[in-house]
């Protein structure tokens, strides 16, 4: 068992690193690099997400995870599908002799080399994503008991951290989309009073700038907001 001053060294440096990540993606890498580092024994990590059966493998630290999952996610059976699926905890000492998983087991050995795997489920309260925390080694009884608990208190604080992330996510994305709508509107306003165009009409306007310049409506909004123009290739539509 790991000593607690020893954990708790760990986890503030997580927490640090994670409270810096600029977005989710960034705090899943973190979180498997902590898993690597904190974690005696461990080459590897990864963390499988799942959405309506499908699964993923993101944040590895090298090639190894995505060439194991993905004999595991052919066959549908393995630690880190089971993790996701069953919401638990999976320890196996040697994929070589482990009965749970004997098809992937014999693949995965004979394959990537692997013969010891730790996986966690990580529970998030909101929302549809489902993932575990992976981590992999290449000799047998790589991890012991500590190295277990270590690894559930990773996959813990990580799924706090990763949930806090994409709350963020949303948050930016929100007033993006707001700033947008704003934009949106003044430009309306700004080519309704110069062309004596309907609310309609005017948003029609920006729809057509949009699809001949094949930019976004959002950019032809804001730039209209700023130079009071409406500028494109080709003639100048009249509204209606």
């Amino acid at each position: 068992m790991p000593a607690f001053r020893e954990l708790a060294e760990v986890f503030a440096r997580l927490g640090t690193a994670i409270g810096s990540a600029r977005d989710p993606d960034d705090a899943l890498t973190m979180i498997t690099a902590a898993a690597v580092e904190a974690i005696d024994n461990a080459e590897a990590a990864a963390v499988t997400t799942g959405r309506t059966g499908s699964f993923k493998t993101v944040a590895a630290t090298n090639d190894l995870p995505p060439r194991v999952d993905k004999i595991q996610y052919e066959l549908r059976s393995g630690p880190c599908v089971d993790a996701v699926l069953e919401r638990s905890t999976f320890h196996c000492d040697d994929l070589r002799t482990d009965p749970r998983w004997p098809e992937f087991g014999r693949r995965a050995a004979a394959e990537t080399g692997v013969l010891s795997m730790l996986s966690f489920r990580m529970f998030f309260e909101e929302g549809d994503l489902i993932a575990a925390l992976n981590v992999y080694a290449t000799k047998p009884h790589a991890f012991d008991d500590g190295a277990e608990t270590t690894g559930l208190v990773l996959a813990t604080h990580g799924a706090l951290a990763l949930a806090g992330a994409m709350r963020l996510e949303r948050v930016v994305n929100l007033e993006r989309a707001l700033a947008t709508n704003r934009d949106i509107g003044v430009a309306m306003g700004i080519l309704m009073n110069r062309h004596l165009a309907t609310q309609q009409q005017a948003f029609d306007l920006l729809r057509v700038a949009s699809q001949r310049t094949q930019r976004k409506l959002g950019d032809i909004a804001r730039e209209v907001v700023e130079t009071g123009q409406l500028d494109y290739p080709g003639p100048h539509p009249e509204p209606g």
